[in-house]
């Protein structure tokens, strides 16, 4: 038995087993039955209460049994991306979800135009259970479509956005690149640019760009595909723009935004002394070269076996509470991580909470870095967030973006923090950099993706960009953040081609949110830190809210104002009086 892949059991043993084919038969009798529920039952307004009853009964249950479905699917394809029979089930399963189309945009109508919806939640317990959720419909319901409409965009999107989604996973797992005569796949290359070695990073990001290029065209084609389709959505809806749509999506007031970006674009320049000092260091004259964003200083080992680094984050996680040290002891327990990279397995790292399960399954790409350890903690975050949730129902587990990755990065800086306590005076100074480094690619990289997918959504609009204009601006994004900070020579202008986030066809934006979760994150930890492992229940409340909140009220959960500009200014503060300290050190 391998312990380093996870174990997909629990869900299903197979697509031919029993239980994957009861559950699929099962999901399609669902569907017959709302629909033909809501034929008989949303044509009038007696039994308001008992009919939205059911309906969330309903949906509870359906989005339980569909959701392992489709999380099947998806798990299996993440590490094996040309496995026909994953792939061919799923688009049918889009294809399903289609079906059930006319009966949700039949209940949001009819409840809409409902009088006096407030008495009417408040007439029955689980409709107050639900409170937000109904009240989101509401809210949402401004920008419905027809049903007739809303079935075509729906069923449009699976042979569009969805498509081109799929033809971008393949493409970036499917391609290698060759390093000193060696082909490694693409995670594996990116790993690279953590090596000691200055020869080996530099080749690893020149090989990583002529692979990247070899797939631009056809990068570019679905770049253009899916943010296209975001348009046209945006307009027949009437958002204004793909980014008010984003916000109401993910529960955040516009201005909070612009203060968060306003409070990073001023401190762009403390990362660009970081930066250079970096450069510097490196012995490098003209900023730093984008192949040395992730060089480790010094001399000091800080290389983990898997072993190694699941010890590291048990103890430290148990240092914050007994129940976070349990939940991540149970997940290397019990297989729900895939740790290496192979061929065929998507880049980058994610964690899927399978809410129906009360489980979750993380990938990493683990190289045995420092970093790959924060990755482990991070994701690991993610799993105990969706288990602060496995009380609340289907429908009150779903959490907005930004939300998403506070617990993430709370559990990374429950891990560098804990490390900084033990390590050497040498390896103090790496940990040190490592913090910094991970923050500039939130404040500073973090940017520059939210920057360039402004400015693609803004250049779509008058029609389909090519390679070569995507990443011009790329380039322009980064030097607008970076600045003098790095090599204008020595770029990323296919970064675009990289990230996973920018073909999501569910989030756009998927940038800003990282920000706000270290941001938040950071004042989170500062209240720990005032006091102590009695703050751990008040994490585990706020976490087990997150369905069922919009930000702003969240947060003032544990106090904080996030309309406050100070707010975002003394979280980056923390973060400056790290890289003075760090330019200061004798390293």
């Amino acid at each position: 038995m391998n312990d380093t892949t996870w174990n997909l059991d629990t869900l299903y043993s197979s697509f031919s087993s029993e239980k994957f084919k009861n559950d699929q038969t099962t999901a399609k009798n669902y569907i017959s039955e709302i629909n033909a529920w809501s034929k008989t039952n949303l044509t009038n307004n007696l039994n308001v209460i008992e009919k939205t009853e059911y309906y969330i009964n309903f949906m509870n249950s359906f989005g339980q049994i569909f959701s392992l479905l489709t999380e099947y699917c998806q798990l299996t394809l993440s590490t094996d991306a040309e496995n026909e029979t994953a792939l061919k089930i799923l688009e049918s399963l889009e294809e399903l979800e289609t079906e059930i189309t006319p009966s949700q945009i039949a209940f949001e109508q009819w409840f809409a135009a409902q009088a006096d919806v407030e008495n009417i939640i408040t007439s029955s317990p689980l409709l107050v259970e639900h409170s937000f959720y109904l009240n989101q419909i509401l809210t949402n319901s401004k920008y419905l479509l027809s049903q007739k409409e809303e079935i075509i965009i729906a069923k449009m999107r699976n042979t569009g956005s969805l498509s081109w989604m799929k033809l971008w996973d393949i493409l970036s797992s499917t391609t290698s690149a060759s390093v000193n005569n060696n082909s490694y796949p693409l995670p594996a290359v990116r790993n690279m640019a953590y090596s000691p070695d200055a020869a080996v990073r530099k080749a690893a990001y020149e090989a990583e760009l002529k692979a990247l290029k070899s797939i631009s065209a056809s990068s570019a084609a679905a770049l253009n595909g899916i943010k296209g389709e975001v348009i046209t959505n945006c307009k027949l809806r009437g958002y204004s723009s793909p980014l008010d749509m984003t916000l109401l999506d993910s529960r955040l007031d516009k201005p909070v935004l612009e203060a968060m970006i306003s409070a990073m674009k001023d401190y762009q320049p403390v990362f660009r002394k970081y930066f250079q000092k970096k450069a510097e260091i490196l012995g490098h004259k003209n900023g730093l070269p984008f192949y040395d964003i992730f060089a480790p200083i010094g001399t000091v080992d800080m290389q983990f076996s898997y072993e190694e680094a699941k010890g590291f984050i048990i103890e430290n996680f148990s240092l914050f509470s007994k129940e976070l040290g349990d939940y991540a002891k149970h997940a290397f327990d019990n297989r729900w991580i895939d740790i290496y990279p192979k061929a065929g397995k998507r880049g980058g790292a994610f964690c899927s909470n399978l809410h129906s399960i009360k489980e979750s399954r993380i990938l990493t790409n683990f190289s045995g870095s420092f970093n790959d350890v924060i990755t482990l903690a991070h994701e690991l975050g993610h799993g105990y967030h969706g288990a602060c949730l496995d009380n609340e129902t289907y429908l009150n587990s779903d959490y907005p973006m930004p939300i998403a990755e506070t617990a993430s990065t709370f559990c990374e800086t429950l891990v560098k923090n804990a490390a900084l306590k033990k390590a050497t005076p040498e390896q103090q100074s790496l940990i040190l950099e490592n913090d910094i480094s991970d923050s500039a690619q939130i404040v500073v990289d973090i940017l520059s993706r939210f920057l360039f997918e402004d400015a693609v959504f803004e250049e779509r609009k008058n029609g389909s960009l090519s390679e070569k204009a995507l990443c011009s601006l790329m380039l322009d994004a980064q030097k607008k953040t970076y600045g003098n900070g790095l090599d204008e020579n020595f770029m990323h202008p296919y970064m675009w081609v990289v990230k996973p986030h920018y073909y999501d066809v569910d989030y756009n934006y998927y940038n800003f949110p990282y920000a706000f979760g270290l941001l938040f994150a950071k004042g989170l930890y500062s209240i720990y830190l005032e006091k102590g492992t009695a703050f751990s229940q008040n994490y585990v409340n706020l976490l087990s809210w997150t369905g069922k909140s919009n930000l702003k009220d969240l947060a003032l959960m544990v106090d904080i104002d996030i309309t406050d500009p100070k707010f975002w200014h003394s979280s980056l503060n923390l973060i400056k009086t790290d890289i003075e300290k760090y330019i200061n050190s004798k390293i």
